[in-house]
């Protein structure tokens, strides 16, 4: 199945009225604070001679970093807007993007055929999708990386929710940036934790290593405390 219209109207909307430069999305941390730890963890199982594809790029900012660690990077977004801000915000850097639906069958295979077994970066991509397309999105990592390939894959956990709860109860309401998400009718940590590692078995996908981290955003609460949501990371082989 293909995500609804809805879904791919809200993340269209989502990113045409997002600014360019970095930090205007909530999730748009520094590479320090994620891409480059995600790759430490990622690397001992992981050729850096393969392309690495970054499912669900947004701005591109997490793609840029993963291209000076890997032979290529490829970054795919479902947002036509999301790819059009990363191209903007690559500026003649070794990196590619395109638009790209992960539950297009026809698609994923076409950019496996393209680059032949390559890794995943996925970051917090499943836990926001439709509850449908979930198992859609899990069997494109498993398409990607096909026997040789690796992914790192990182999701929200519950404990996301309170903190998101906690920010959204704030005196003032919701930062912009969260307020933003909210309005655009995202849910981020709506999967169980329970979903996300079933969703990954049932794609065939197996846990090489795993455990608990953060997600760092770029919004604050009221008393400065930055918005780290919990999750839990997994690096991940194919059949």
């Amino acid at each position: 199945m293909n995500v609804s219209d809805k879904y791919r109207s809200n993340w269209e909307s989502y990113w045409r009225e997002t600014a360019d430069g970095r930090g205007e999305a909530i999730w748009d941390a520094d590479p320090a604070l994620s891409a480059v730890p995600h790759s430490e963890l990622l690397l001992p199982y992981a050729d850096a001679d393969r392309a690495i594809v970054d499912l669900g790029c947004g701005n591109g900012t997490q793609t840029r970093y993963l291209a000076t660690r890997f032979a290529r990077a490829v970054g795919v977004d479902l947002s036509h807007a999301a790819v059009e801000h990363a191209r903007r915000a690559a500026n003649g850097d070794p990196v590619e993007f395109q638009q790209l639906d992960l539950t297009d069958t026809d698609a994923v295979h076409a950019l496996h055929e393209r680059l032949g077994d390559a890794h995943v970066y996925m970051r917090a991509v499943i836990h926001q999708s439709e509850p449908e397309a979930r198992p859609a999105v899990a069997a494109a990592v498993a398409r990607i990386i096909g026997t040789h390939g690796r992914a790192f894959v990182v999701e929200l956990t519950s404990g996301a929710r309170d903190v998101l709860r906690r920010a959204a109860s704030e005196p003032g309401g919701p930062g912009p940036k969260l307020q933003r998400v909210f309005h655009h009718g995202l849910k981020p940590a709506d999967a169980s934790d329970e979903e996300i590692p079933r969703l990954l078995g049932e794609a065939g996908l197996t846990v090489l290593a795993d455990g608990e981290t953060v997600l760092p955003q770029t919004e604050h609460l009221g008393d400065g405390t930055r918005i780290d949501l919990p999750a839990h990371w997994f690096v991940l082989a194919g059949a």
